[in-house]
């Protein structure tokens, strides 16, 4: 067991809904290990004062209402918070009440991430890191890779801004709406030479996908097509799979199911693939780090959000 007193400092999660969110099992889980081992620290120390370690950060959901966003800020303020996550749907809605925002956020155009600096709000967004994480872990030449992204929504800008760092030869969009994919390669044009960025950037529309599927060394998906509760459907059917490069990673945003139709299709396939839990939880790892000032467990938040999965589906 481990003490909450009247020193134990707030963190959590912003949005609405927030019911499904797994961040408070992976934050807990993780804040616990650490409280757990600074008290072993200091059992080996003369200074042992306690049988039972003190909590020095207890990480909680806040079902937030779009009207009542500025009245939460306040509020939080006002009663010490440290800091906090923010998820759909105030990712962008937040940034007006920021006094300060990192360029990355900038270039995303979304904030999911936020920390006191005094009497004002920073913020930042990990979710370029929390992308980046697990395919950094596999050797490749990203220099010669070409990515495909599906969908051009929230999560599309910040897996392109990715994509760019993570210096693949070229990014395509693709998308159903037209209209709305030009917008979005103008501005993402924009952030990406704003961060020293020069990643090709065009768009696709969804029935000109086909020519483009051969060149792809990397499929993200963005969409929510085969999440809980549509399990059976996937963007991709199998033969448009197997359009792809022989050594392709398919990548999938989506951690519920685990696997999606889309990848188990894909990894019967013979393609390497990844779901969006390990972006969940290192994008997480890099927001508890902003907040505490070290690392934490991966090992822990990968354990408690496999276990909160297991039970019942999250969406």
């Amino acid at each position: 067991m481990v003490n909450i007193t009247g020193s134990t400092q707030l963190l959590g999660v912003m949005g609405y809904p927030i019911e499904h969110s797994l961040s408070p099992a992976l934050h807990n889980a993780a804040l616990f290990s650490r409280a757990v081992a600074l008290a072993s620290a200091e059992f080996k120390s003369a200074e042992f004062k306690s049988a039972e370690p003190e909590l020095e950060y207890i990480y909680l959901p806040l079902k937030v209402a779009p009207e009542h966003l500025g009245a939460a800020l306040q509020g939080m303020m006002a009663t010490g918070w440290r800091g906090f996550n923010v998820t759909i749907p105030h990712k962008q809605a937040v940034m007006p009440y920021l006094q300060q925002i990192s360029p990355l956020a900038e270039a995303v155009g979304a904030v999911n991430t936020v920390w006191r600096e005094g009497e004002a709000w920073a913020g930042t967004n990990t979710d370029v890191h929390g992308f980046l994480a697990p395919l950094q872990a596999y050797e490749v030449n990203w220099s010669a890779v070409d990515a495909c992204v599906l969908g051009g929504g929230g999560a599309a800008r910040a897996v392109v801004v990715a994509c760019a760092q993570l210096g693949c030869r070229s990014v395509r969009v693709v998308g159903r709406d037209r209209a709305k994919l030009e917008p979005l390669q103008h501005s993402l044009g924009v952030s990406l030479k704003t961060l020293g960025l020069d990643t090709p950037l065009s768009i696709a529309e969804w029935q000109d996908l086909d020519q483009y599927l051969p060149q792809a060394g990397l499929l993200v998906n963005t969409t929510p097509i085969g999440m809980y509760p549509k399990v059976g459907e996937s963007p991709l059917s199998s033969e448009r799979i197997e359009r792809l490069p022989l050594r392709a990673i398919v990548y999938d945003l989506i951690y519920t199911p685990r696997p999606t139709k889309l990848l188990a299709d894909a990894q019967a396939l013979g393609y390497r693939v990844l779901d969006g839990l390990e972006m969940l939880i290192h994008q997480g790892a890099a927001a508890f780090e902003i907040w505490v000032g070290e690392p934490p467990s991966i090992a822990a938040m990968r354990q408690a959000a496999i276990a909160q999965l297991q039970p019942s589906p999250k969406a």
